[in-house]
């Protein structure tokens, strides 16, 4: 009875050991599609007031372990019985983080002084902030879904050669370290500010080092901000580019002879796929709007 006892907590030291060396290897495969989801759920958790932010985050971070909570199953049940819809799915996902990011650029070259999106002047017309942060909130937990799809098939891609149990387990634990770590990394950016103002509280003199460095915190959040504006929109269009290119075969083989980089190839998609995305909702709005007339 004992031995069988032992060996069984021997058969379940090895499987998390292997667990554990597939989760490192995942978790690598996974790093660049990490490091654009904390750019794209930085940019999307910002522009809350200070007593709304953290609760703004944590229902964004509630909707993430929910997103994949309902994708895990999913893709484990796809893989086995239809691979290729997970394909399909990846790229409708694309073209979806495409337009967003294209959708960005436009508005900021040709109504760069109307400021805001259709959808968002509907909402300030409105003048209600609990409405404005529910369709802010929608919309970073829409886009953190498309980008856990991604990241968890990536997962999956690293363990496929191994045991069910273990695939299970890798992928999830990969998931929850995505969702944790991203969060609480932008969990700090977006109190930058109040962490400044509780050093120059503790701060005995103004312009003492404490002070000043509270100071410092607080003139960097408006720039980290806006950087990550910035390279959130890129990262959607990236990351859109990178599904393109590695899911439809015409798009690989167009771009696999090109002497540029890869990183350029994904942007280049990325912008094609969005400009497509934009035009054909373009002609659906107005198509729809001539109905309603």
């Amino acid at each position: 009875m004992a031995s069988g006892f032992f060996a069984i907590l021997d058969d379940i030291a090895a499987l998390m050991d292997d667990v554990a060396m597939t989760t490192k290897l995942a978790t690598k495969k996974t790093a660049g599609i990490l490091g654009d989801d904390l750019a794209v759920n930085a940019e999307k958790a910002t522009g809350f007031l200070s007593s709304r932010e953290l609760p703004v985050l944590w229902a964004i971070t509630k909707g993430s372990f929910l997103n994949k909570l309902i994708i895990l199953p999913i893709i484990f049940l796809l893989n086995w019985l239809f691979p290729v819809a997970i394909k399909v799915i990846l790229v409708i996902g694309g073209l979806y983080l495409a337009y967003e990011g294209v959708e960005k650029i436009i508005e900021y070259l040709f109504h760069k002084n109307e400021h805001h999106t259709d959808h968002e002047e509907a909402l300030d017309v409105m003048d209600d902030p609990i409405v404005v942060e529910k369709a802010k909130v929608k919309s970073a937990i829409t886009t953190d879904f498309i980008l856990s799809l991604e990241i968890v098939i990536i997962a999956l891609s690293s363990a496929l050669d191994k045991p069910l149990m273990q695939q299970i387990i890798t992928v999830t634990l990969v998931s929850i370290i995505a969702t944790v770590g991203v969060y609480g990394i932008v969990a700090l950016i977006v109190r930058m500010d109040d962490a400044g103002y509780k050093l120059q509280k503790k701060s005995k003199k103004e312009g003492g080092f404490l002070f000043s460095i509270g100071q410092m915190l607080i003139n960097l959040l408006p720039w980290v901000i806006k950087i990550l504006g910035f390279v959130g929109t890129i990262a959607l269009i990236l990351v859109a580019g990178g599904i393109f290119l590695h899911n439809i075969e015409y798009v690989h083989h167009l771009t696999e002879n090109l002497p540029t980089p890869a990183m350029v190839n994904e942007f280049a998609a990325g912008i094609v796929g969005g400009l497509l995305a934009v035009i054909v909702m373009t002609i659906i709005k107005k198509i729809i709007s001539l109905f309603k007339k």
